[in-house]
């Protein structure tokens, strides 16, 4: 048996997912293996209120494969959990009961409440949320699970029966659905929310959401952008692009639907229900952003798990610039090179940020970027850029979405030898306005790394002028510069011609020159927001 190892399973009314992980301390895991199962457990619950013996037989036999993985891992234990389907079904706990004869794993069925509680400890593990008014939801096959707060403080916890089988099932009967079902679905989930929401509506931030729903979303709406992640989780949009779903899922049919890039097949018959829920939700509180999150309840009992032995700290707030340098010291990088190289980068920045129109957004990118550089140095030197790219694209980094990690990973990428060109795949499918952000901010980490060549911060200040198309850089220590001078004669190409300036370099030794206070402890300009 692993102490270390911990597994988690939630039997969902449309899937059954299993995770297990295995703790490295300080209330962090890495995850060994995610195991989901599509076994529609509220298969016809809604008409007949049991449980199949087609459902049943499926979650026998998912659930005993699961636990054979699971065994395998030697865990020390195994939180496992039953939600709306096995809650609501007449038979619910004679199918509690023949899982543990078949597989010895002792279930528990939990409340809504309990339910929304563990998608809400996932949520706020996630996502920075400190001051911020939002709502946290998860949806699963037979419910909503609800949770208004301001910060870390609940404001209001609802489960309410607007899952996406059970809506399916208890509205659509066409296919396409008919305007005047969908209508009247609509009109259900509306005044559902308004009879059960008592609290203040206005001044929600954003919506944060888990469930298979919601992954489905997201991964339309990067198939319609064009876009390619490896995870979604962290993945933004706009209520404008769920509208422009919703529309065009309800005037496709099911064999339509299940040909859609992003969805997946099993899903398409309960999609429209399930989006229509989120629309409508999005609608209810006036929030027109959505964030996702790919974990969800399942993680929701691993941190819970956690708490109760004790490995979980005392939650503190997070921070996605600590996120980047812990990930850098993972990789075991020169942590005094990637600090000087941010120094310098922001001072180049903030000179050229008024004219391209940069804001705090790009700036924390260029900052986190320039931090985790030369992470690849930790697969090999040789082609280290290009292991930095897979590195970071590949990261589980705290507060930025998948498409901040891509264009981290591609900035990083550029530091050193080629430039950007149509036959770079990964810089080739960014959009044009992020290929020019790429090679901008690129060439200003690309420019610093040089100012630093011999690693040793030997440029303790730069002063950066700009006028028309010249940019005057003027480098203060209290010795030689020649080596930094050369460095970034070299390495100012990708600046030049992304940005059409020209780059003067100047030397101003000072013997007296102190390096600038606050810089060890990784400080940034006053008003730079932690919060994304």
């Amino acid at each position: 048996m692993r102490q270390n190892r911990l597994a988690a399973i939630d039997i969902g009314t449309n899937s059954i997912r299993s995770i297990i992980v295995e703790t490295a301390g300080n209330g962090k895991y890495r995850i060994l293996d995610d195991e989901k199962v599509l076994v529609r457990l509220g298969e016809g619950l809604h008409q007949t209120g049991a449980i199949s013996p087609a459902a049943w037989e499926r979650a026998i036999e998912a659930l005993s494969r699961q636990k054979k993985i699971i065994d395998g891992y030697r865990v020390a234990s195994i939180e496992a959990v039953a939600t709306s389907a096995m809650r609501k079904a007449v038979n619910g706990r004679e199918l509690v009961a023949a899982i543990r004869e078949h597989t010895g794993l002792e279930i528990e069925v939990i409340s809504g409440e309990e339910e929304a509680e563990l998608a809400a400890l996932s949520a706020q593990h996630n996502f920075e949320l400190e001051g911020v008014r939002h709502l946290i939801f998860d949806i699963g096959g037979g419910s909503l699970e609800l949770i208004s707060a301001l910060g870390g403080h609940t404001e209001e916890m609802l489960s309410l029966e607007l899952g996406a089988v059970f809506l399916t099932e208890s509205f659509i009967k066409s296919d396409p659905v008919s305007p005047s079902e969908h209508q009247k679905l609509r009109k259900y989930i509306r005044k559902t929310l308004k009879t059960a929401y008592t609290g203040e509506r206005t001044g929600m931030q954003c919506l944060v959401g888990s469930g298979g729903t919601v992954t489905s979303i997201a991964a339309m709406v990067a198939a319609s952008r064009g876009e390619k992640f490896d995870s979604l989780h962290g993945y933004e949009l706009l209520r404008s692009e769920l509208v422009h779903l919703l529309a065009m899922l309800a005037r496709k049919g099911d064999k339509e639907r299940r040909a859609l890039p992003g969805l997946n097949p099993d899903r398409s018959d309960i999609i429209v229900a399930g989006v229509t829920a989120v629309d409508e939700l999005m609608d209810f509180f006036q929030v027109n952003h959505l964030k996702v999150n790919e974990r969800g309840i399942r993680e929701g009992l691993i941190l819970r798990a956690l708490r109760r032995r004790n490995l979980l700290p005392e939650k503190k707030r997070r921070s996605w610039r600590e996120s980047a340098l812990e990930f850098a010291r993972s990789c075991h990088c020169d942590e005094g090179h990637a600090r000087q190289v941010a120094k310098l980068s922001r001072q180049i920045f903030h000179a050229l940020a008024k004219r391209y129109g940069w804001g705090d957004k790009e700036l924390r990118l260029l900052d986190a970027a320039a931090v985790m550089h030369d992470v690849g140095y930790f697969i090999s030197y040789s082609s280290h850029h290009k292991h930095s790219y897979h590195l970071i694209r590949h990261a589980d980094l705290f507060g930025f979405t998948p498409r901040e990690r891509e264009l981290m990973a591609n900035i990083a990428r550029y530091h050193r030898k080629s430039l950007p060109k149509k036959k770079h795949d990964e810089f080739t499918r960014l959009t044009a306005a992020d290929q020019l952000l790429v090679s901008r901010l690129g060439g200003i980490l690309r420019l610093c790394d040089g100012l630093d060549r011999r690693r040793n911060a030997v440029v303790r200040q730069l002063d950066c002028a700009i006028d028309k198309d010249l940019l005057r850089l003027t480098l203060s220590g209290d010795e030689d510069m020649s080596v930094e001078v050369y460095g970034a004669k070299a390495k100012s190409d990708l600046l030049q011609e992304a940005c059409r300036l020209k780059l003067v370099l100047e030397v101003r030794v000072d013997s007296d020159l102190q390096e600038e206070k606050g810089d060890d402890d990784y400080e940034e300009p006053a008003g730079y927001p932690d919060r994304h």
